[in-house]
């Protein structure tokens, strides 16, 4: 893709920049915050300790990235109710892999997961390496520091239940369930905003070639392990892109806005410092 103009801050840019800038980031920042939201539920109920913290921290890294990208929204006015706690589920736009309930606590689950979308992010965070808008490309350093281990972590763990026919056939039943959903991962949101996005340049691969780059990873290495990958699988009945969910999505925004409701919150509690502010 060829190189773009640098695009100005976020009070110069046009009404058609600005656009493409918040699709993307809606993108980044909610597939972060969801999957965050459903590594929680497994505090306490992995396998053992230390996967129980690993998990927990891999959470905790994931809330951490939709946070950068949330305060990036915020340049253009909502602060984080509006992004968040207030924002109507109607209005989300994950991939649906990330709502998905895990499958009866079965641990092959989450670990999978993490590799199916940690791959992804891994392309995405280097086609916005050379962002051609610098508040985004200020960020991706320290993002792909973390994102690095998660991979890790989840390679480790498939290897270990792939080692047996059991833990094979567990697997097996996960990929199945997961891997259309995980394609969703590259679904547009709007097609002509995704092309704008990568006219403008704010990112250097199209979600086409990404898809591409990700089943070129995933599907070897899922073989390689004994599985067996429809790499042809067609999309699920709700993308997430396009603000269509499944039935259990209303389920888990009622339930990570429902302290917020019940304190009568109209303004959230900052754990974490703006990157943007001075020492």
């Amino acid at each position: 893709m060829a190189s773009a103009e640098q695009l100005s801050g976020p009070e110069a840019l046009s009404e058609d920049e600005r656009e493409a800038v918040e699709t993307l980031l809606f993108r980044l920042a909610d597939d972060e915050f969801v999957l965050a939201e459903r590594y929680t539920e497994w505090q306490v109920r992995a396998p053992t300790l230390e996967s129980d913290l690993a998990l927990a921290n891999i959470a905790q890294d994931e809330l951490g990235h939709a946070r950068l990208w949330y305060d990036l929204l915020q340049d253009f006015g909502p602060d984080e109710p509006d992004l968040i706690w207030e924002r109507p589920p109607e209005e989300w736009h994950h991939s649906t892999l990330t709502e998905l309930p895990f499958e009866e606590g079965d641990w092959a689950d989450p670990i999978l997961r993490s590799y199916l979308y940690d791959v992804a992010e891994e392309l995405r965070l280097e086609a916005l390496a050379d962002s051609s808008y610098a508040r985004i490309r200020d960020r991706v350093g320290k993002i792909r520091g973390e994102e690095d281990y998660h991979r890790e972590h989840a390679e480790n763990w498939l290897e270990r239940l792939c080692d047996d026919e059991e833990g094979r056939r567990r697997v097996q039943q996960v990929l199945d369930r997961l891997f259309p959903y995980a394609l969703t991962l590259f679904a547009p949101t709007d097609e002509d905003v995704e092309d704008r996005i990568d006219e403008l340049g704010l990112r250097t691969e199209t979600l086409a070639d990404m898809r591409e780059e990700w089943l070129d990873t995933v599907v070897p290495y899922l073989e390689g392990l004994g599985l067996d990958v429809d790499a042809d699988a067609d999309l699920p009945d709700e993308i997430g892109r396009d603000a269509s969910h499944t039935d259990d999505w209303d389920d888990l925004w009622d339930e990570f806005t429902n302290t917020y409701r019940e304190l009568g919150r109209s303004e959230a509690t900052r754990i974490m410092k703006d990157p943007d502010e001075a020492e």
